[in-house]
């Protein structure tokens, strides 16, 4: 087209920076991984990776300088009571409405005593809230 810049739009302005790459424990001292920092009490607290370290996956891990990182926020109970909802979402059976101590699997939704007849042992749940009682209105 006549007229607009003639420029290869896939190529950067700006030339890709690479950030280096250790080798399995042989990063430097004042490096951490998420999980390593965590360990600390730490996050990273938004700051860029400045290394990688080879892992035996496909991908490295990561590497954030640990002067830099920040304490971990505490848990909040509105936190803490979200969490609890999404794990009893996993744990509760649809049909028995018995909550487990585990996650059920989602291939089944419902537990092994709704799905198949195999009974559950009562100490691996909690028994359903019994239903409330319906009120008028006075």
């Amino acid at each position: 087209m006549a007229g607009q810049d003639d420029a290869d739009r896939c190529v950067p302005d700006v030339p890709e920076t690479t950030i280096p790459v250790f080798k399995r424990l042989c990063a430097p001292l004042g490096y951490a991984t998420k999980r390593q920092l965590r360990a600390m009490g730490l996050r990273p607290g938004g700051q860029d990776p400045v290394a990688e370290v080879e892992t035996r996956g496909p991908k490295n891990g990561l590497l954030y300088e640990i002067a830099k990182a920040r304490p971990v926020r505490p848990m909040t109970l509105a936190k803490e009571f979200a969490l609890d909802r999404a794990m009893a979402a996993r744990q509760t059976c649809g049909t028995c409405r018995r909550r487990y101590f585990f996650v059920l699997p989602t291939s089944l939704k419902s537990c092994l005593e709704c799905h198949d007849g195999t009974p559950a042992d009562p100490s691996s749940y909690t028994a359903p809230p019994a239903p409330a009682a319906h009120r008028l209105a006075a």
